[in-house]
């Protein structure tokens, strides 16, 4: 199979996607770039890259792979944060790319809380640690978008706020989140998100464990009540914020 490429590796059946995220990070980071961007711009052909789909599920995978930090998952971040303030990659995704952040900055916590009390598998503490200062770092510039962004993508952007909570962000949520709380009830996934983000919020540590507990009860996988509080809180919200983009992408695929 003969197939042409340029100097910009445009392959004539690469997924839409991998064109719009190869624009984004050239516009916007300097070399020399992670090592993941090399997904963008290499020569190789990978079959599964016709469907956007697959590309971006592969593209994710090499910055936190399996749920996983690795020792370039920190060096990942910044590509992560370019792509999800640039308005030329569309809300879905760019909702993804937030939720990836989110993952990656939660991921010590949210494995403690499902291994309690065992240690968890592949747990590497260093560059877990890393990955999420990575992501505390730009979080600062995604939450400063918040305004002219999509109701979706300020859903993700409300899970950040509260992984890393500020004098400043915190006491902003209950205006943001004003008009979700009034459009989507309680037992709705959105409603039931945001709702759990507002006490959180609040920082009250025993109303927090209380909501924790009744939602465990409803509707959601639940971890051990010996497992710190914090850790069991950012195991829900993670599950929470996985739900309401997969209602999300139902939503825009027309399902």
């Amino acid at each position: 199979m003969s197939m042409r490429t340029s100097d910009r590796n445009d392959l004539p059946d690469e997924p839409p996607i991998r064109r719009v995220f190869r624009d984004v990070i050239t516009d916007r980071l300097t070399d020399p770039r992670p090592p993941q961007a090399a997904m963008l711009f290499q020569s190789s052909v990978d079959p599964f890259w016709t469907v956007d789909r697959f590309f971006l599920a592969d593209f994710y995978s090499e910055i936190l792979h399996q749920d996983t930090c690795l020792p370039h998952t920190a060096d990942g971040v910044p590509l992560l944060a370019a792509l999800a303030i640039d308005n030329r990659v569309p809300p879905q995704d760019r909702f993804q790319v937030i939720s990836l952040l989110f993952s990656i900055a939660t991921v010590a916590d949210r494995h403690l809380a499902e291994y309690w009390p065992d240690t968890p598998p592949y747990a590497d503490p260093g560059n877990e640690n890393r990955a999420r200062e990575a992501v505390r770092s730009c979080t600062p510039v995604l939450l400063a978008r918040w305004a002219p962004e999509c109701p979706a993508v300020r859903l993700a952007l409300a899970g950040l706020a509260v992984v890393f909570p500020t004098a400043r962000t915190l006491p902003a949520l209950t205006p943001r989140l004003e008009g979700f709380v009034e459009q989507h009830p309680r037992g709705t996934d959105i409603g039931d998100y945001v709702r759990f983000i507002l006490v959180l919020a609040a920082g009250n540590d025993a109303h927090t464990l209380t909501t924790v507990e009744s939602l465990t009860t409803a509707a959601w996988e639940g971890t051990s009540r010996g497992a710190p509080a914090s850790a069991r809180t950012l195991h829900l919200l993670g599950q929470m914020l996985n739900r309401v983009g997969t209602g999300l992408t139902r939503s825009h695929s027309g399902e």
